[in-house]
């Protein structure tokens, strides 16, 4: 696809944002960069543009200039082709609702990351909106850059992944993904489906439970200590290997092959060890990481709702016992007096509690007659499934068998009683 005929509109301007909007445009790219509080991106307006610097000497650096900066949704969507949405995966429903009425056939939105199926999410309030003219939508994994925000007007890259697993929903879907993105993003790759990208997610894992288990410290020392060195003990590691246990039954339940958190430690930082402590520990990257100064923050906000509660939703629908995750997210909801079970991405609130999993399959991968699931396609009707419909009509056909015996056995017994009491 030639740069000078893509338009991106990066929704979203903290630190991810502001980093991708910048090196979009550098690489030259029309660039839209969108935030709902305009005060928030008064500065880059004023200016025109974001300063880029990247801590690697080889990395991308200069001035993006932005073709438009706006706080005007209708403005940002109808200005590009592709949508980046780089904002907390709890802001998904919200920037969803707003982006239906204005988004068209042939866009493709991307949630930079989903998270765990945030794709369905959005996927499911486009439809709730009327939505339904043909726009893609996929996710990745996991973010592409770390940066953060220097200033106003300046952002700055560490580090931009080598390798970011994508998936469109449905994963027909993807191919076309990649493709319109390979001229900014090579670096995109299949990432299977939404299921595999959405349950990969380690730090659903690695954020909750270890802020959850230093949550003392954090408040006494206002995160001043070595979020992953100093808050991974023996004993934490261990908790945490419980959950990811869990989390890699609940993928296999579903069928999909998830990494262990040591495995992705291996083949994203090539960090080994005998445990998940020592793995963790054997990891220089983690080194000079400090904990987040407050418990209000996205590691618990963000990653217990979008996160967490999802795949803990798909262990209890499927039959597995995630206990483990269900602690985390109690202690959660009640240190923050919230509850994340409701605000989170439950199985009924993406509309496919009611999915077998071949059914759940077939969606995510598109190998299937419907585009959405019944009752998503028509939200005010009863959540209901093929196969439940199937069981149904076997029930309803047993029953008339039985009841067609049974009107013959009265026949028979009415002839018998007649022939043994004669008029």
């Amino acid at each position: 696809m030639n740069k000078t005929n893509t338009r991106y509109t990066v929704i979203g301007a903290g630190n991810g944002g502001k980093a991708m909007a910048a090196h979009l445009a550098i690489m030259g790219f029309d660039v839209t960069l969108y935030n709902r509080t305009s005060e928030n991106i008064a500065a880059i307006q004023a200016r025109g543009g974001i300063t880029l610097e990247s801590q690697d000497p080889a990395g991308p650096r200069g001035f993006g200039r932005l073709a438009r900066v706006t706080s005007d949704m209708k403005v940002a969507i109808e200005n590009c082709e592709i949508v980046m949405i780089v904002t907390p995966a709890y802001a998904h429903y919200d920037i969803a609702r707003k982006a239906a009425p204005f988004l068209q056939s042939g866009q493709v939105v991307v949630l930079n990351p989903g998270r765990t199926l945030g794709a369905i999410e959005f996927k499911r309030v486009l439809d709730q909106e009327g939505c339904q003219n043909g726009v893609i939508v996929a996710e990745t994994q996991t973010f592409i850059y770390a940066s953060r925000s220097d200033g106003p007007t300046q952002a700055r890259i560490f580090r931009i992944k080598d390798a970011v697993p994508l998936a469109a929903l449905p994963a027909t879907k993807t191919s076309i993904v990649l493709g319109k993105l390979a001229s900014a993003y090579p670096q995109f790759i299949d990432g299977g489906d939404v299921l595999q990208t959405g349950i990969n997610n380690i730090g659903a894992i690695f954020h909750p439970t270890i802020s959850i288990l230093n949550a003392g410290w954090i408040e006494a020392t206002n995160g001043g200590f070595q979020f992953y060195l100093d808050g991974v003990t023996p004993t934490v590691a261990r908790l945490m290997e419980v959950l990811d246990r869990e989390r890699v039954t609940v993928a296999s339940a579903v069928g999909v092959r998830a990494k262990t958190a040591r495995e992705w430690l291996k083949m994203a930082y090539n960090a080994d060890g005998d445990n998940l402590h020592d793995a963790i520990h054997n990891h220089p990257g983690y080194r000079g990481i400090n904990a987040p100064p407050t418990l209000t923050h996205r590691y618990i906000t963000e990653d217990i709702p979008m996160s967490l509660v999802p795949i803990a939703s798909l262990g209890n629908h499927y039959g597995v016992s995630v206990r483990g995750m269900e602690s985390i997210i109690r202690l959660a909801c009640i240190a923050h007096q919230t509850d994340y079970w409701r605000r989170g991405r439950t199985l009924e609130r993406m509309g496919i509690k009611h999915l077998s999993v071949s059914e759940l399959t077939r969606y995510v991968t598109g190998r299937s007659t419907h585009q959405m699931p019944i009752h998503a396609r028509h939200p005010k009707l009863a959540p209901i499934s093929v196969t439940r419909v199937e069981q149904a009509r076997e029930v309803n056909r047993q029953r008339l068998l039985e009841e067609e015996s049974l009107a013959e056995d009265n026949v028979n017994l009415s002839e018998n009683t007649i022939s043994n009491n004669p008029l």
